[in-house]
């Protein structure tokens, strides 16, 4: 049996309830390198799990010369090295880059998780001329302050799930986030960007090198500003060809074609702006969402991109999707909440999964990270769908004490 390596941060349901048992369904064993180790051996010490991976190695993921050390202790190259990881797109291309494995380009999955090198590329190439500046320090930013368009962005250059991520409407609201990130984080480069006001969606496609694939994209429902938390997305984006087409031609250009890819947009009167360019497939539940509604195996069909598989004609299966995320109003101890379920009725599927476990301590952060639960739910019909997720929703309640 030929070996998978998986490179993996924390314990992930993206990588240990998807893309592990697909690995296993493709007939590969998984070699999985995290700097977590005892963490993922924790969570694979539960019975009753659908797969577990050959081996655990710790290793520092996050270093490229650390992967390729690991991966050389073993007796044979692996048929594919893969993460699903913001973090560690770029150790994996360049590790892959060395056992001369198919991967992605080392230099675009580090302009993508690097926001500020990827304003940098865009604007090269006349694809995207936002204003943006990057900042260390107070002093930094004192030197930026006359040349910034308010309202602005601020966020970490390399941030992940809408952590740290505000909007500042003058220069002392600027200076207090600011000074409130790098109180907690000292030199944490932060990216200063001109903000874009509109609706938000998603493009998710798949590549093999060659051949770019439009899977579809969500339209997603964020937090009120200042804070940008998402709550909820649905499948369809409902733009013309041409305002699709404009996406797709800025990320072939900026270089994605190589396995998933994110990217975040907003549509305006002037065509599609740039959020994000996320090198690696959706997350936040979404992707088993996608696998769902589009009736396709997601999870090997990527898989199979890294072990030399061409990409596959894909049958796309027409259909309703919606995800709902629940988050914290309040910090302290979590006393109260739902049980999983899954029910199904006719052709509507709707699923809920807790997020924190009772007694569990919850601290506001104003991102992502403040989920409690996620209800996600697929069908024929987009309104009967959204009918019975709102009916689902209303009987849903936490219970946080101080």
């Amino acid at each position: 049996m030929r070996d998978i390596v998986i490179l993996a941060h924390v314990p992930t349901d993206s990588v240990n309830v998807g893309f592990i048992p697909a690995a296993q369904r493709l007939g590969l064993s998984v070699v999985l390198l995290t700097d977590h180790a005892e963490a993922h051996r924790q969570y694979f010490s539960q019975a009753g799990l659908a797969a577990y991976p050959h081996e655990i190695v710790a290793c520092d993921v996050f270093n490229p010369l650390a992967v390729i050390d690991a991966i050389t202790c073993h007796e044979q190259i692996p048929a594919a090295i893969f993460s699903n990881s913001d973090h560690l797109q770029t150790s994996t291309a360049i590790a892959a880059e060395y056992f001369k494995l198919p991967r992605k380009d080392w230099h675009i999955t580090y302009r993508a998780k690097n926001k500020a090198e990827m304003r940098v590329a865009l604007k090269a190439q006349g694809l995207d001329m936002l204003w943006h500046a990057v900042v260390c320090d107070p002093a930094a930013l004192a030197r930026t302050l006359d040349g910034v368009p308010f309202p602005c962005i601020v966020k970490p250059r390399e941030g992940v799930a809408s952590q740290q991520v505000s909007l500042s409407r003058d220069r002392a609201e600027l200076a207090v986030q600011c000074a409130a990130v790098w109180s907690i984080q000292p030199g944490q480069p932060l990216l200063l960007e001109e903000y874009i006001a509109g609706p938000l969606y998603t493009l998710e496609t798949l590549g093999d090198g060659e051949r770019l694939c439009v899977l579809g994209g969500f339209q997603v429902k964020l937090s009120p500003p200042p804070h940008f938390v998402e709550l909820e997305a649905s499948w369809g984006t409902g733009l013309s060809p041409e305002q699709e087409a404009g996406v797709i031609d800025i990320i072939r250009r900026f270089g994605i074609g190589f396995g998933a890819c994110l990217t975040e947009f907003v549509m305006t009167g002037a065509g599609p702006r740039l959020i994000e360019i996320n090198y690696r497939s959706i997350g936040d539940y979404r992707e088993f969402l996608l696998q769902d509604t589009l009736g396709l195996p997601l999870f090997e069909i990527i898989l199979g991109l890294y072990a030399g598989e061409p990409l596959p004609q894909l049958d796309i299966a027409p259909g309703a999707a919606l995800i709902r995320y629940f988050t914290a109003q309040s910090a302290g101890r979590l006393t109260g909440a739902p049980e999983a379920f899954d029910r199904r009725a006719d052709d509507i599927r709707i699923t809920f999964k807790p997020l924190r476990a009772l007694g569990e301590t919850v601290n506001l952060t104003h991102s992502n990270k403040d989920y409690l639960g996620v209800l996600r739910g697929t069908g024929t019909d987009v309104q009967r769908l959204g009918l019975e997720m709102d009916r689902i929703s209303s009987g849903l309640a936490w219970t946080i004490g101080a």
